[in-house]
C-alpha cells in the first residue's frame, strides 16, 4: 500500500435526468473538492468514466475556487477530455477509488460491472473504497470474491430518500439509493437533509451529499495513512 500513491475518481457518463428534459452528469464539486484534498496530500489522481471520453458535468459554479482550479489544471483537463473506461484501468495501480456523485450515476454506475470489479480489486488488495452523495450507486452491485456485497453489514452514508424527495426527484430516479443500499445489507446512517455526514467502516468511506465531499476525501487520506503505518 505504501508504494501506491494514486487515487482513482469514477465519473458518470449519463447526461439525461430521466424524462424531465433536464441534463445531468457528474457533480463537479464532488470531483473537484476531493481532487484538491488528494493532491495536497501528495496523491496523483486519475479519472475513469463509464463510457470513456469527456463525461458530462453538472453543478458548475465559477465562484468555487476548487472547481476553477480543477478545470484550469492542464493535467486534469487532459485527463477529463479523454477518460478511460473501467476495462482500460489497472486496479493494481490505485490505493483508493472515489465514486463521485451526480444524478447521472443512478443510471449507469450500477450497470458497469467492470467498474464494480475495479472497486472490488482495490478493496481486496487492502485499499480504500469511497463514494459521495449519489456516488454510492456505484457500490450497490460491488460483490466481493466470497459473493457477499461490499456494503453488507457496513455502516454507510448516501443521498437519503428524504433528500431525494426534497429535491423533487424521488419519482424520477430509477431507484432510491438509500433503499437499494439497505436491500444490499448496508446499515444506512443518515443526518439531517443536506448536512455534512461522513461514515467510515472497514476501509469503506461514504458521504451523504455535496457538503460531505471534502470530508470524504479527508477521511480517505486518513484511512490510507493508517494502512501505510499499519
Amino acid at each position: 500500500m505504501s508504494e501506491r500513491k494514486k487515487i482513482l475518481i469514477a465519473l458518470t457518463s449519463h447526461e439525461r435526468l430521466g424524462d424531465t428534459g433536464r441534463s445531468t452528469g457528474f457533480y463537479l464539486p464532488e470531483a473537484a473538492h476531493p481532487w484538491r484534498v488528494f493532491t495536497e496530500a501528495g496523491y496523483e489522481v486519475d479519472l475513469v468514466s463509464v463510457r470513456g471520453g469527456n463525461p458530462p458535468r453538472d453543478g458548475v459554479d465559477p465562484s468555487d475556487a476548487a472547481q476553477t482550479s480543477f478545470l484550469a489544471d492542464e493535467v486534469v483537463a487532459a485527463k477529463l477530455a479523454a477518460t478511460p473506461t473501467a476495462a482500460q484501468v489497472d486496479a493494481g495501480e490505485y490505493a483508493a477509488i472515489l465514486f463521485a456523485g451526480g444524478h447521472g450515476t443512478m443510471w449507469d454506475f450500477p450497470e458497469d460491472s467492470a467498474l464494480a470489479g475495479v472497486a472490488r480489486d482495490i478493496y481486496e488488495a487492502g485499499g480504500v473504497v469511497s463514494a459521495v452523495c449519489h456516488g454510492p450507486a456505484g457500490l450497490v452491485n460491488v460483490t466481493l470474491s466470497d459473493g457477499v456485497p461490499l456494503v453488507a453489514g457496513k455502516r454507510v452514508a448516501a443521498f437519503t430518500n428524504a433528500e431525494e424527495a426534497a429535491v423533487g426527484l424521488d419519482r424520477v430516479v430509477p431507484f432510491l439509493l438509500q433503499s437499494r443500499l439497505e436491500e444490499r445489507g448496508a446499515v444506512h446512517v443518515p443526518a439531517d437533509n443536506f448536512a455534512a455526514n461522513v461514515v467510515v467502516d472497514e476501509r469503506l468511506v461514504t458521504g451523504q451529499n455535496p457538503a460531505s465531499a471534502t470530508g470524504v476525501a479527508e477521511a480517505v487520506v486518513r484511512e490510507l495513512a493508517a494502512i501505510t503505518v499499519g
